[in-house]
């Protein structure tokens, strides 16, 4: 589902005609909507996750915040198999080659399952010993190893949900995706309404109505999760295999088996984002190793306030999509000094959008963490290190929605050790200094100071256009 104009526009930039400024920036704009929104859902799935189970206690949320950075580091290298694909598709929409555009499709839904049901097993492998591995205190560890037992075994789900996503959004479509991740928002809520608490009688004008529940807990949470997660790849692969204009499999033949070439350009892309996504998330379990002797206060507000600010930082992702797309179309179009004005757009846009975020959520701070947790100590220290993170807001843009233009353009390897040279040699660096004295704040202090200098170094080099060459 694209509208009318946004076809017309970037059938403009597959046809090689000149176009305005306004057309560029309505483009953009029409393409980042769909997907802020689409981000915007994926993290209130975890929002609504964490304040359900934070009703019921410190210990409830700690259990999944333990292994939260866990979960980034496999739902990571999900997403950088997807990329692998979904960046040749839309190379080779951007030079009207729709047809082989359809056969890397057919090749990316079989590595890709693969590829997920390989790090399904050895994820199982791990569940159990991991919670202890990270340092959980004993009252938490089964609640936790549960929690990513069963969010691990819908990986194959989230693979098929992340592929599909970013194969309709190089096609220019970012409605749909963005759509059905709302809805599996809405399917999360439900599924989590009655898996989480047990059942019970409330008064709805003035009548007791019974609601039955399974009482499950942290369990429901994950639980519901996960069945929303495996409805919407459902209807995405539906969308994306059978309704896409450009890329439904049913207007040709082709094999599923993979090729050289194929695997080969995916793992170009691919690899050096895996890479980075194993590191940089091994960085995040090292912050929560940090983290974790500070205790069941310091854990919970961590991850409760990661929650809320991913709130402000996902409208950033959204036009990182967006400056995917139309980077990647461009470049495979061969217009190198449009491509280069959708970056630029695309940044300055991001940058904006966060700036203001941040500002939002500096002053709803205290509101939000209080939707989060009834807990008083976590409301405040959560509070204290949302308002110090507000500040990073304007450069961890410029980091994110950069890096969606090098990805767009293929260019992976350079930026990805720019991204593990920063939060290892200034966050951790840092973070580990400042936890003794400072606690909690202090590491959020560490993280505020990295994403400054990670926008900063991502801004040179988009700057000095040497990845256009």
């Amino acid at each position: 589902m694209k509208s009318t104009g946004q076809s017309a526009l970037l059938k403009m930039v597959q046809d090689g005609k000149p176009m305005t400024l306004g057309q560029q920036l309505r483009l953009t704009v029409g393409l980042s909507i769909p997907a802020i929104i689409s981000q915007i859902s994926s993290i209130l799935m975890q929002f609504i996750d964490a304040s359900m189970v934070g009703s019921l206690g410190a210990e409830a949320s700690a259990s999944i915040g333990l292994v939260s950075t866990t979960t980034w580091l496999f739902a990571g290298i999900s997403v950088a198999c997807a990329t692998g694909f979904y960046v040749q598709v839309s190379h080779l929409l951007g030079s009207k080659d729709t047809a082989m555009a359809r056969n890397v499709l057919r090749q990316s839904l079989t590595m890709s399952m693969i590829f997920s049901l390989a790090v399904c097993v050895i994820g199982c492998a791990v569940s159990g010993p991991l919670p202890r591995w990270l340092g959980g205190e004993e009252a938490i560890l089964h609640d936790a190893s549960m929690y990513f037992l069963i969010f691990i075994l819908s990986l194959p789900a989230l693979q098929l949900n992340m592929l599909a996503s970013g194969m309709l959004r190089s096609s220019g479509n970012m409605v749909t995706p963005s759509l059905l991740n709302v809805m599996m928002c809405l399917l999360d809520i439900v599924f989590n309404f009655f898996l989480i608490f047990p059942s019970r009688t409330v008064r709805f004008f003035g009548t007791e109505v019974f609601i039955p529940g399974a009482g499950m807990g942290v369990t429901g949470a994950a639980l519901g999760t996960a069945l929303a997660t495996v409805v919407i790849a459902a209807m995405l692969l539906h969308a994306l295999c059978v309704r896409s204009p450009e890329l439904n499999l049913r207007q040709d033949k082709g094999s599923f088996r993979p090729t050289g070439q194929c695997f080969r350009n995916a793992i170009g892309i691919a690899l050096p984002m895996g890479c980075e996504r194993i590191i940089m998330c091994g960085a995040q379990i090292m912050s929560t190793v940090i983290i974790a002797p500070l205790g069941t206060v310091a854990i919970a507000a961590n991850s409760f306030a990661i929650t809320v600010e991913s709130l402000c930082y996902m409208p950033g992702h959204g036009v990182s999509n967006a400056a995917t797309t139309l980077v990647g179309q461009s470049i495979g179009a061969g217009r190198k000094a449009l491509t280069w004005r959708f970056a630029h757009i695309s940044v300055l846009m991001g940058i904006a959008v966060m700036t203001v975020m941040g500002v939002v959520m500096y002053v709803t701070a205290p509101a939000m963490m209080g939707i989060m947790t009834p807990d008083a100590d976590v409301q405040g220290l959560g509070t204290r290190i949302l308002r110090i993170e507000a500040f990073a807001e304007p450069m961890y843009a410029a980091s994110i929605v950069a890096y969606g233009v090098f990805v767009g353009i293929g260019d992976t390897l350079v930026p990805s050790i720019m991204n593990l040279a920063s939060i290892w040699a200034v966050r951790l660096t840092m973070a580990a200094a400042l936890a003794p004295e400072f606690g909690l704040e202090g590491v959020w202090i560490a993280m505020c100071a990295e994403l400054c200098f990670r926008g900063l170094i991502f801004l040179i080099r988009l700057y000095r256009k040497k990845w256009l060459k």
